[in-house]
């Protein structure tokens, strides 16, 4: 056992305590308190850190971290231009993936590994999309879960990824990374798919993430079939011939419509949602999770996070992938999310929805996101300046904090 004592630490599921310290026991907090509190109940050495404090390692809601060497993919396979819509970097985006080897993505996956680690993440909900690349994530420090992809239109090549799904998911054993299916989104798998896709997920008892209506032009195909989707995406994915009829809904409708949203079921971005589809995602019990430097990156608008906050919609942080933002840093992702939405959210909320929120909505609160007993040891170390009251902690985390220690388990982690 050993204690960790700061001048304060900041639980995120309780208060700022100053003069805090938590016990750690084979990688798990077993205490915490005042460091006076737990010297008299545990006969452990201290590690102490002045002027610093100690909080919950950070939970990204939503990333794809094979992605990460996309700035300079982009350059090397010679595919450098500004897109000038969204349906235009999602083409950019599958003409590299297509391009690359599997050193490529084996390179890009650590690289992404240390830059989380790095910015103080300890915990991710990532997208898999090349699932040979598993057992190089299960070998990382990191914990979360790792959300197997789904996408197509093509009932032959639908039935052949539902089936290899289900055996990587059947293949994880016991450990820090556990398993999630993410159909991509409401315009990229066929109804059929994304029924049977569900279906999967509720027999394996395993969570879903779904990105929904993060652009206009998802809206646009989603209620008549048309546009940029229709008349570039399709053709180029070879799925022109699978058009559908107008559905005359929006994204959120027709996923429910399916009965695809449930309490275990993640909605990333959010940008345009409706008030009735917030209330529909209320009454589901779904999680939204927001990405708005992704979201100002594509141009693709802003989520209503007044509107979630009102709803009573859970809320979480993801800062998707290097190739629609500029870091894999959750603390860029704050201090944007302050600036673009100024008075919606408290310092305490902003960092709730990159911790326990974050944890919640990956459906691991119960190990993560909070300096908790019988939670796993993963927590930071930040430097503080002079503080006139503790309840100037959250605020000074996120916008003057520096990151000193990231620990894994009560140790500090080793990757290459």
């Amino acid at each position: 056992m050993q204690i960790f004592a700061a001048s304060y630490i900041l639980p995120i599921s309780s208060p700022p305590l100053a003069g805090g310290a938590i016990a750690v026991d084979n990688g798990l907090i077993v205490d915490s308190g005042t460091l006076e509190e737990l010297r008299k109940v545990h006969a452990a050495p201290v590690r102490e850190f002045p002027d610093c404090a100690i909080m919950p390692g950070l939970v990204n809601a939503h990333t794809h971290l094979e992605l990460t060497h996309f700035p300079s993919w982009k350059l090397r396979k010679g595919i450098d231009y500004s897109p000038r819509t969204y349906v235009d970097w999602v083409i950019q985006v599958i003409k590299i993936r297509r391009a690359l080897s599997h050193d490529e993505l084996v390179h890009s996956v650590r690289e992404g590994i240390r830059k989380s680690l790095e910015c103080g993440t300890t915990t991710v909900g990532d997208i898999l999309t090349d699932r040979t690349l598993l057992p190089l994530f299960l070998k990382s420090p990191l914990s979360g879960r790792l959300y197997c992809e789904a996408i197509g239109q093509d009932p032959a090549q639908s039935d052949a990824l539902l089936r290899s799904i289900e055996n990587v998911i059947a293949s994880f054993k016991p450990g820090r990374l556990v398993p999630g299916i993410s159909p991509h989104a409401p315009h990229t798998l066929s109804t059929r798919f994304m029924r049977e896709i569900a279906d999967l997920a509720r027999g394996l008892s395993v969570p879903t993430a779904i990105h929904l209506a993060e652009s206009l032009e998802e809206t646009a195909f989603l209620h008549d079939s048309t546009g940029k989707i229709a008349e570039l995406l399709y053709p180029f994915a070879g799925w022109a011939d699978y058009i559908p009829a107008p559905r005359r809904t929006t994204p959120a409708a027709y996923l429910d419509s399916l009965g695809v949203l449930n309490t275990a079921t993640s909605v990333v971005h959010c940008v345009h949602v409706t008030p009735a589809d917030a209330e529909k995602l209320k009454q589901r019990g779904v999680t939204a999770v927001l990405c708005p430097r992704s979201n100002d990156r594509l141009t693709v608008g802003r989520a209503p996070a007044a509107l979630l906050k009102k709803t009573g919609i859970p809320l979480a942080l993801g800062t998707d992938s290097l190739a629609s933002n500029d870091s894999l840093s959750l603390w860029d992702e704050m201090r944007f999310l302050r600036r673009q939405f100024p008075g919606v959210f408290t310092p305490e909320e902003v960092l709730e929805m990159a911790t326990m929120g974050a944890a919640g909505s990956l459906h691991v609160r119960h190990e993560a996101g909070s300096l908790e007993k019988g939670k796993k040891a993963d927590f930071l170390v930040m430097k503080t300046a002079p503080l006139r009251s503790v309840t100037e902690l959250p605020e000074a985390m996120i916008e003057e904090g520096h990151l000193e220690e990231v620990f894994i388990g009560g140790r500090q982690p080793e990757y290459p």
